[in-house]
Formats: C-alpha cells, sequence, structure tokens
C-alpha cells in the first residue's frame, strides 16, 4: 500500500507546528528553551504514537474555553501591575503581556457588541 506523499506532508506539518507552538507557549511561561524543546518533541512524540495511524478532523469553529488560570490572571489585572502577577504567576512579562491581550481579544466580543453589526436576519 502507498503512502500518499500530501497526507504524509500533513501529518508532519502538524506535528513540526505542535512541536513549534508547544516550545512557544513553554518559554513564554519562563522555561529554559532546552527544557522548552524537550517538553515540545515529547508533546509531538505522545501524538504520534498515542494518536497515529488514526484519520482525525479538527472543527475549524471551535472556540476554546479560556483556561480557568487565564481568566483568573485577566480579572486581577488593573492595567498598572504587570510586575505584581509576574511575581505571583512565576511567569515572564512578555508571556503575561501576550495572555492578557489573548485573554482580552476573546473576553472583548463577549462583553462589548461590535459598533456595527449588522444584527438583522438576512431570511
Amino acid at each position: 500500500m502507498a503512502i500518499n506523499t500530501k497526507t504524509e506532508a500533513l501529518r508532519t506539518e502538524l506535528l513540526s507546528d505542535v512541536e513549534s507552538h508547544g516550545r512557544r507557549i513553554c518559554i513564554d511561561h519562563g522555561l529554559p528553551a532546552d527544557v522548552a524543546e524537550q517538553v515540545a518533541v515529547a508533546i509531538a512524540d505522545f501524538l504520534a504514537e498515542h494518536w497515529g495511524g488514526q484519520n482525525l478532523n479538527f472543527p475549524k469553529d471551535y472556540r476554546y474555553k479560556l483556561a480557568a488560570r487565564d481568566l483568573a490572571i485577566y480579572r486581577r489585572f488593573r492595567g498598572d501591575n504587570y510586575h505584581e502577577l509576574v511575581k505571583e504567576t512565576g511567569m515572564t512579562e512578555r508571556g503575561l503581556r501576550k495572555l492578557i491581550a489573548r485573554v482580552h481579544a476573546r473576553e472583548l466580543p463577549r462583553v462589548q457588541p461590535r459598533l456595527f453589526e449588522d444584527t438583522t436576519d438576512s431570511d
């Protein structure tokens, strides 16, 4: 049975993306680069070994729930207390700023509707 080269390329791209993203997240949370690399590779290896050979579909419109920890940190953010939250969470300031921006981007549409959004039904 011949291996479909397009499927193989997508599989490789997926695991490569998982590894790359995992590494970035670990570094953003203050792990040393070598440890971040080991964690990211271990996650990609786990996915390949545990789910390898299965066909999976990821829904494009799935909205991930915010991690309770991220939301709790965001709710404590006042705009001027980065240093305080960095010390309490053990995160880097860069990682904390990314967390705040990410949660803000997800929370804003929920609490503040768009000004010029068409809410009329087109049917």
